[in-house]
C-alpha cells in the first residue's frame, strides 16, 4: 500500500492510537473479569504459581523462537508492498517452515531442561514433570508467533484485533472452571489449553488467507537465514528481558514468598496492562510508518516527536486516575487480599509517564535495521532493573519495587536520549517538553494525595486532578488534530440524512 503525506500527521496517529487502543480495552476488560475470578479462587499464591511458570515458558520461548515474531514481519511488509503475490506465498512458506522447527527445538529444550527449571525457578519441590507437560506450550508459541507475523505483515489489523478479543474470552471460559474445581492443580492445564486456543485461533485466520502447503524444499531454510540472523539480536534481547523477570520472581520467592512473587506480578502487570491501551499502536501502525521513512533525520525526528506527543497526552491522564483510583480498583479486579501491592503500584505509576516517552524513540535502532543497538539498549535496561528491584526489595519491600521499576525507567529513557541522539542524530521536540512540563505535576500532586487520610479531600482533589489533566490534553490535541472536526462532520451528515 503507497503511504500517504497523510500518515504522519496528528491527525492520523490519534486516530489509529485510539483504535487499537479501543481493541486493547476490550481485551482488558475481559481480562479484568478473568484476572478477577482466578484471583478470588487461587489467591497471591496461586497468582505467583501461575507467574512462575509463565516466565519460565517465556524465557524458553524467547531463547528458541530466533526472533521471528519481529524479523518476519519486516520481511514479509516488503514483500507486500510490492504486490507480488507469487513472492509472498514463497516466503509464507518459509516463515512456516522456520516456525516449525523453532516448535520443535523449544519443546525438546524444555524437556530437556525441565529438571534444572524446576530447581531454578522452584527451589522446593519436584516440579520436573510440570515442565514436561508444559513443553507443548513452548512449541505452540512459536507456531502462533509465525502466523501473527504474517498477519502483522500483511496488514490483516482486523484479524489481529478479532484473534485478540477471542483469546482472552476463550481464556476466561476454559481457565475458570478448571480452577474452580480443581484449584492450583489445573495451573499446567489451563495453561496448556491457553496455549492450544491462542494458536488454533491465529492458524485459523492465517490458513484461511494463506491456505497450508507443505514442502521439504531445502532452499527455504537457506533463503531464511538472512530473516534469522537479523531476528538472533531479537532473541537475545528477549532472553535478556524473559531472564530479568525471571531473576526478579526467582529472587522475591526465595526471599519471601509465592505470595509475594503474586502480589508483585499482579501490580506490575495491572500497571502496564492499563497503560497499554495506549502503548499497543506502537507495533501495529506507529513500527510500519518509521521503517517506510526515507526522508532522513529531520522526518523521523517529525514522525516520533508526533507519537510522543499524542501517546503522552493521552496517557497522562489515564494514569492520574488510576494512581487515585487503584485502592478501589485493585480490589474489585483482583481481591482484598492484593492491598499490600498498592503502595508499590502507585510509584510504579511514574515509570509509565516515562515509557510514554521512551517507547517511540526505542523503535528508531529497530526502524533502522540496527539490531545490536537495540540489544544494547535492552541489555542494559534488562541489568539495570533485575539489580534495582533487588537492592530495592532488601531496604522497603515491595514500595522498594516500585520505586526501582521508576528509577530504572526514568535511567532508561535518558540513556536512550543520549544514543539516539549521537547515534541517530535524534532529539525531543520542545513541545514534548512542553508537555511533560504541564502533565508532570498532575501526577506528583495526585501521588502526594496517597498519603492524605481523608476521604472526602482524597476523592474531591483526585478526581478535580484527573479532570483537569483530561482538559489540558483534550485541548491540545483538539489545536493540533482535524479528527474532532471530522467526526462532528460524519454526524452532521447522517443526521441531516435521517
Amino acid at each position: 500500500m503507497p503511504k500517504t503525506h497523510h500518515s504522519d500527521s496528528y491527525s492520523h496517529v490519534l486516530k489509529y492510537t485510539g483504535i487499537f487502543g479501543g481493541v486493547q480495552g476490550m481485551s482488558i476488560l475481559v481480562g479484568i473479569v478473568r484476572n478477577k475470578l482466578v484471583a478470588t479462587i487461587l489467591g497471591p499464591s496461586g497468582m505467583g504459581l501461575i507467574s512462575l511458570f509463565n516466565s519460565t515458558i517465556n524465557l524458553l520461548s524467547n531463547s528458541t523462537n530466533l526472533g521471528l515474531s519481529m524479523s518476519a514481519v519486516k520481511n514479509i511488509s516488503e514483500v507486500y508492498d510490492s504486490g507480488d503475490q507469487s513472492r509472498l506465498r514463497h516466503i509464507v512458506k518459509m516463515i512456516r517452515s522456520w516456525s516449525l522447527i523453532t516448535a520443535l527445538v523449544g519443546m525438546a529444550l524444555c524437556v530437556v531442561c525441565s529438571p534444572m527449571l524446576s530447581k531454578w525457578t522452584f527451589g522446593w519441590g519436584n516440579h520436573t514433570l510440570h515442565f514436561i507437560l508444559l513443553s507443548p506450550v513452548v512449541g505452540m508459541m512459536a507456531i502462533t508467533g509465525g502466523e501473527m507475523a504474517i498477519l502483522k505483515g500483511t496488514r490483516r489489523l482486523g484479524n489481529l484485533a478479532s484473534i485478540s478479543v477471542y483469546n482472552v474470552v476463550a481464556a476466561l471460559i476454559t481457565s475458570v472452571p478448571l480452577y474452580y474445581f480443581w484449584g492450583e492443580s489445573a495451573i499446567v492445564p489451563s495453561l496448556i489449553v491457553m496455549g492450544l486456543t491462542q494458536m488454533l485461533l491465529t492458524v485459523g485466520y492465517s490458513y484461511k488467507l494463506f491456505p497450508l502447503k507443505v514442502s521439504s524444499d531445502r532452499q527455504l531454510l537457506n533463503e531464511g537465514m538472512s530473516m534469522v540472523r537479523l531476528g538472533i539480536a531479537f532473541v537475545m534481547a528477549g532472553i535478556l528481558g524473559s531472564g530479568a523477570e525471571f531473576v526478579i520472581r526467582s529472587y522475591l520467592n526465595y526471599t519471601s514468598s509465592l505470595a509475594t512473587v503474586g502480589l508483585y506480578s499482579a501490580g506490575y502487570m495491572m500497571t502496564m496492562t492499563y497503560a497499554s491501551t495506549v502503548f499497543s499502536a506502537m507495533e501495529t501502525d506507529f513500527f510500519p510508518r518509521l521503517s517506510a521513512c526515507t526522508g532522513g533525520i529531520t522526518t523521523t525526528n517529525t514522525i516520533v516527536n508526533r507519537q510522543i506527543e499524542v501517546s503522552f497526552l493521552l496517557v497522562s491522564p489515564m494514569l492520574v486516575f488510576f494512581t487515585i483510583g487503584l485502592p478501589i480498583l485493585l480490589p474489585l479486579l483482583y481481591s482484598g487480599k492484593f492491598t499490600p501491592v498498592i503502595g508499590m503500584m502507585q510509584i510504579t505509576v511514574f515509570a509509565m509517564y516515562f515509557r510514554a516517552l521512551k517507547l517511540p524513540v526505542a523503535y528508531i535502532p529497530l526502524a533502522k535495521g540496527d539490531s545490536w543497538s537495540y540489544l544494547l539498549l535492552e541489555a542494559i535496561y534488562d541489568v539495570m532493573v533485575a539489580l534495582l528491584v533487588i537492592v530495592a526489595f532488601n531496604r522497603w519491600g515491595l514500595i522498594g519495587c516500585g520505586v526501582a521499576i521508576t528509577l530504572a525507567g526514568i535511567l532508561d529513557f535518558v540513556i536512550l536520549l543520549v544514543y539516539t541522539h549521537f547515534k541517530y542524530g535524534f532529539h525531543l521536540s520542545s513541545r514534548v517538553r512542553q508537555y511533560a512540563f504541564i502533565q508532570f505535576p498532575f501526577a506528583v500532586l495526585a501521588y502526594l494525595l496517597t498519603f492524605v487520610h481523608s476521604p472526602w479531600v482524597y476523592w474531591t482533589c483526585g478526581i478535580l486532578l484527573g479532570v483537569a489533566s483530561t482538559a489540558v490534553s483534550v485541548h491540545i490535541l483538539r489545536q493540533k488534530t482535524t479528527l474532532w472536526e471530522s467526526l462532528k462532520a460524519r454526524f452532521t451528515k447522517k443526521f441531516r440524512h435521517e
